[in-house]
């Protein structure tokens, strides 16, 4: 009879702990924050436009969780109740939340007219001498077909597209390397263009926007992908800028977390270590 009590007194404990820590959505009140990698486009634009990099200091709080990737970041929010961290727009599913910043939530239409404005632009770049293959892949990127690609993946278009493409009848390698959140777009793009130029292969590495930008620099790659703007002494060592799309950052929470909106001094504290509980900004 004592180990009968015993066990069901237990269970009522584990049953009122799961109540308690399940209650409003977060496991924990603690902020649990998840940042990418130095070097990513995506952290750098981030940080930046938030105010939480200074005079190129980037203030992250020392105890966020570091992922190497898009992808990670996603699967790392998804399984954390308590935990925040930020995407590429073009790059949300529906295992995660995306919180208004200031009131406005972001979509392709709150970036294009300006009231969304955690965003950046998707760049690709190359130094002089890029081969004939190379500048007809760039041109399709550009083209009418290759930015309906780009709007239907989510993304926001350029305004100035270039006429309508026809296949080259090419053959040779493209060799691209960057950013993670650029390469899932790049894929498709990469795709259209090697159906209709079946001479042409393209490659694609992942490697995040500074390693690709130095790839580049040095020859490695035909062309860079990044999720920022390049740097003075980048675009000095001979990297010539194109913008192929806008892009915005969307800040990430749980499924479960019950916060809606956050402001951008709160984002900016949330990830300077200067809030650290969720009841905070609730």
């Amino acid at each position: 009879m004592k180990l009968k009590k015993l066990l069901v007194a237990g269970l009522a404990g584990v049953m009122m702990l799961a109540t308690m820590t399940g209650c409003g959505g977060n496991s924990s009140d603690e902020i649990h924050v998840v940042s990418r990698e130095d070097g990513s486009g995506t952290r750098g634009a981030f940080t930046e436009l938030l105010g939480i990099a200074v005079d190129d200091v980037d203030n992250t709080v020392s105890t966020a969780e570091i992922t190497q990737s898009t992808s990670v970041m996603m699967t790392t929010i998804a399984g954390n109740e308590s935990a925040i961290g930020y995407v590429s727009l073009g790059s949300l599913n529906d295992e995660v939340k995306a919180v208004q910043v200031d009131g406005v939530a972001p979509s392709v239409d709150t970036v294009k007219d300006g009231s969304y404005k955690v965003s950046r632009p998707f760049i690709i770049a190359h130094k002089d001498g890029l081969s004939d293959v190379a500048q007809d892949y760039i041109n399709y990127i550009l083209s009418a077909e290759g930015q309906a690609i780009i709007g239907e993946e989510g993304y926001i278009t350029i305004d100035d597209a270039a006429p309508s493409y026809t296949a080259s009848g090419m053959s040779g390698r493209v060799t691209l390397a960057g950013s993670t959140s650029v390469a899932p777009v790049m894929e498709k793009l990469a795709d259209a263009y090697m159906a209709l130029n079946p001479d042409v292969t393209v490659e694609i590495q992942q490697s995040g926007s500074s390693a690709g930008i130095e790839s580049a620099i040095q020859g490695a790659c035909d062309i860079a992908m990044s999720s920022r703007e390049l740097k003075e002494e980048e675009t000095a060592e001979g990297l010539d800028p194109i913008v192929m799309a806008m892009d915005g950052i969307a800040v990430i929470v749980n499924k479960n977390n019950d916060v809606e909106n956050l402001t951008s001094e709160q984002i900016m504290k949330i990830y300077t270590g200067e809030i650290t509980s969720w009841s905070e900004v609730e």
